[in-house]
């Protein structure tokens, strides 16, 4: 996630259209995310559609959702095929999930959460202690960097939610960097990929933001299908994923989501995400 993340509009979308003709005749493989973070997002989306279906030899049809657990529930009811989630919901669900691909950025399956405050505003707040009496924003209730990391740190820091004038879900990374530029949060949690893909777009809510803490590495947001309801379409997906790097237009599709590539990755590489959802009690060790 996404990501992959690329995570953060608030309205949900609908799914993204591909050409007509000898496609429509195809097998279809209905693939969820949460919107992606970019200007021309539908656009874009047909596009990545248009050359996966080319590639796996089925219809590829992006659903965009608000929530991952909109995307979650429409995967374990046979709505989805595959799905682009978080790493927080995938140990959640590991028993019921198997790893389809999981983004590099920056060359490494990884990223960081951030802890955001407005530009030049708030100078009292220079890191979680400091956010008594304050307004925080959260992304999502199933995200790791816009939810979970948060727990972690504010039981590090001493905090409970009482201690805290409020807080709210934003419903999505790019929502969470708006609320903190215009003032209706002090602070606020978020995918360091998205900031930086916003930062790297010259989306305004990332510019009138500012980083004033960034989380360990964890595993990113990874694409997903049901345990046990693999087969050779879905194969291909993932095979077809994993090698946009290999042609021009692949590469300008990874190059438009700030990514490096897709690469294949074993559960172990969440595990730190699973310890750290373990210590706040979102699950059981």
């Amino acid at each position: 996630m996404r990501r992959r993340d690329m995570l953060g509009c608030g309205a949900a979308l609908a799914s993204t259209l591909l050409g007509a003709g000898a496609m429509a005749a195809q097998p279809q493989l209905r693939v969820g995310l949460t919107a992606v973070i970019l200007a021309d997002q539908a656009a874009f989306l047909a596009r990545w559609s248009e050359y996966l279906s080319e590639r796996v030899g089925a219809q590829v049809i992006f659903v965009a959702r608000e929530s991952y657990q909109a995307i979650l529930d429409m995967l374990f009811s046979d709505q989805l095929d595959a799905a682009w989630i978080c790493g927080y919901p995938y140990v959640r669900h590991q028993s019921q999930l198997e790893l389809l691909a999981v983004p590099l950025y920056r060359g490494e399956p990884r990223y960081q959460s951030y802890l955001i405050r407005t530009r030049g505003q708030a100078p009292d707040i220079k890191g979680w202690s400091d956010l008594k009496n304050s307004v925080l924003a959260y992304s999502d209730p199933l995200s790791n960097s816009g939810w979970l990391v948060a727990q972690a740190q504010l039981r590090a820091a001493g905090l409970s939610q009482r201690d805290l004038r409020r807080t709210f879900f934003a419903h999505g990374h790019r929502n969470v960097a708006e609320a903190v530029a215009i003032g209706l949060a002090h602070a606020g949690c978020i995918d360091g990929y998205v900031w930086e893909t916003m930062q790297l777009q010259k989306m305004a809510p990332a510019a009138n933001t500012e980083v004033i803490w960034k989380s360990d590495f964890y595993a990113f947001p990874p694409m997903v299908v049901r345990a046990g309801g693999g087969s050779a379409a879905l194969s291909a997906l993932g095979g077809a994923l994993m090698t946009m790097h290999d042609d021009a237009a692949g590469q300008a599709l990874l190059h438009a989501l700030n990514l490096n590539g897709f690469s294949s990755a074993a559960p172990a590489l969440f595990d730190s995400i699973k310890a750290l959802a373990v210590s706040v009690g979102a699950v059981r060790a």
